[in-house]
């Protein structure tokens, strides 16, 4: 990307509640990408270190810090900042790594995680042996939030861009797989839902959960098939990802213009909801944050998938890869072995 330099700074002390961390890898996400390309609100004014999540070894502790210790591997996250190769941060960003875990599968665990959790129980209030749809079903989100789900005994369809996913999908205990059409097109994903949605005895099931971070007009049939009470949660607009090093302000601009639209007497009337949310609220709230990885270290879920891999010196290749669509669980970036 060619908005992207390597710069060097020099490293300040940490302060009474602070460690410092030898960033061994990186996990990637499409906010780093959207905030590359200027394209999200959230992003810092100016120049500024892009990522969300890492993991490393502390190399230094502030004199008031308890919860990390010199030489410790941790994984944390991060409001931006992460494609460093050390990092000072507040003790209570970090978390020990789970000693069978390696630092790729450390930097691949907390936002998927996190952003899962969120979108099923505080918003998508999921309930025991639900319908739950999640769109981009084979990436880190999309396979955690199946792990998740499963453990209630929902039963889960996922939607794919690409067939050569779907054995991935098969292996992970998803019920149902439909493979979207590149067009975006309401009628035919309107028909895949439908026959997603039947059951063998010709009854349908109520569809009462989407975990959607494509948008657009995948959103629009998704939506329209919920069963009263369903509950429609967004996190992401993959529909306006691009590849290439450039936006296509064009093209953007009229998918931005025919984003679906919902009106909220509509919403009262068919008893539906539509919600949204990113993680950087999680930031800003420590309590809650820690209080759903709690909630996730009970559910003690397996090793989260790491699908690719790539030196820190090819981290523009890497990105421009995750860009393609293409990839399957999660894409990590690695300073250090």
């Amino acid at each position: 990307m060619t908005n992207m330099r390597l710069t060097h700074e020099q490293l300040p002390a940490p302060t009474a509640h602070e460690i410092i961390v030898e960033v061994y890898s990186i996990g990637l996400n499409f906010a780093d990408i959207f905030a590359i390309m200027g394209l999200y609100s959230a992003t810092p004014k100016g120049s500024f270190v892009p990522g969300l999540e890492y993991a490393g070894r502390v190399i230094a502790v502030g004199e008031r810090v308890t919860r990390a210790r010199v030489g410790e591997r941790v994984m944390g996250v991060i409001r931006f900042g992460a494609y460093t190769s050390h990092l000072v941060i507040d003790e209570n960003y970090v978390l020990p790594l789970p000693d069978d875990w390696s630092f790729d599968e450390g930097a691949a665990f907390l936002v998927q995680a996190l952003t899962a959790y969120y979108a099923l129980f505080p918003l998508g209030a999921m309930k025991q042996g639900a319908t739950v749809l999640i769109h981009s079903a084979a990436g880190g989100v999309g396979l955690m939030a199946n792990r998740i789900a499963k453990k209630f005994d929902a039963f889960t369809i996922g939607t794919i861009g690409s067939p050569h996913k779907s054995e991935l999908l098969r292996l992970e205990g998803y019920d149902r797989i439909i493979v979207r059409s590149k067009g975006d097109n309401y009628a035919e994903m309107t028909q895949s839902l439908t026959s997603a949605l039947q059951k063998e005895d010709g009854s349908k099931r109520a569809l009462t959960l989407v975990l959607d971070s494509i948008g657009g007009k995948t959103l629009r049939a998704s939506y329209d098939l919920l069963a009263p009470m369903g509950r429609a949660v967004c996190f992401g607009s993959a529909h306006l990802a691009f590849p290439g090093k450039r936006p296509p302000y064009l093209s953007l601009g009229w998918k931005y213009i025919q984003r679906p639209k919902f009106d909220p007497l509509d919403m009262i009337e068919n008893n539906k909801a539509v919600m949204g949310f990113n993680l950087i609220w999680l930031w800003e709230n420590l309590g809650e944050m820690h209080s759903m990885i709690q909630m996730l270290d009970a559910l003690h879920l397996p090793k989260p998938l790491v699908g690719h891999t790539y030196p820190f010196e090819q981290l523009p290749e890497a990105l421009a890869v995750f860009q393609t669509g293409m990839t399957v669980g999660k894409v990590v970036v690695q300073l250090r072995s």
